[in-house]
């Protein structure tokens, strides 16, 4: 299969965008274990959420 003249623009077009493809997977990985440890900090300091239900009652 033959690109043309183009070949070059096309493979590190399709490049950059998996790269960065991959960069915000990892972000979104990254701040998804940021938001976890953050939340996991407040519930020990005893900050609850607001839609959890009051401490001794069930749903």
């Amino acid at each position: 299969m033959s690109l043309g003249p183009y070949t070059t623009f096309i493979v590190a077009s399709y490049a950059l965008a998996a790269l960065v493809v991959a960069g915000l997977i990892g972000w979104i990985a990254l701040d998804y274990r940021r938001q976890r440890r953050t939340l996991r900090d407040l519930e020990a300091s005893g900050v609850r959420r607001r839609s959890a239900p009051p401490p001794g009652r069930t749903p």
